[in-house]
């Protein structure tokens, strides 16, 4: 496991109940919705949301290319908690690499809690590269601002899903 010196972490707060904001990361339908960096959709995906299971899922970007990722659940603690592996996936489910930078880690641990925060929720992401060598921890700490970025746009794209589903409720 990594050291803490390459934990990423990224706060978000939304004006949605915490049991709408859980619903979007936990309810296949609606991750789809959202999932990603901005400019990202997800196409095909399978959710099999328990300890032991996956999502696996395929993002199209702007420019028309296909990047399939695979989440692996470790644990669930609704709504406060989940705990995955995340690494980048063929189409097929088996672990590659990062289709752009060969030396990110295969795999990072993801930490997602959900914190209720006056009638809003508070996101926290913790994020840390899992067995890295010593090319991939540098990479992932170099990254720190491009992370900020990619998480920050997937975010965004919460923010406005979590907003329209109030409006429909």
């Amino acid at each position: 496991m990594a050291s803490d010196k390459s934990e990423f972490v990224i706060t978000r707060s939304f004006d949605a109940p915490r049991e709408l904001v859980w619903k979007a990361w936990t309810v296949p339908e609606l991750m789809a919705q959202w999932w990603g960096p901005k400019g990202f959709k997800v196409g095909t995906y399978k959710l099999d949301f328990r300890p032991g299971g996956t999502y696996h899922y395929c993002m199209r970007g702007p420019d028309g290319k296909d990047m399939w990722g695979k989440f692996m659940y470790r644990e669930i603690a609704a709504p406060e908690k989940i705990v995955f592996v995340n690494c980048f996936s063929d189409e097929a489910g088996d672990i590659t690499r990062h289709p752009l930078n060969p030396s990110w880690p295969q795999q990072t641990l993801s930490t997602i809690t959900f914190v209720e925060e006056g009638g809003g929720t508070k996101v926290i992401v913790r994020w840390v590269p899992i067995d890295p060598t010593e090319i991939e921890r540098k990479t992932f700490d170099d990254n720190h601002a491009s992370m900020q970025q990619g998480w920050g746009g997937t975010m965004d794209q919460l923010a406005e899903f979590l907003a329209k589903a109030k409006k429909a409720a």
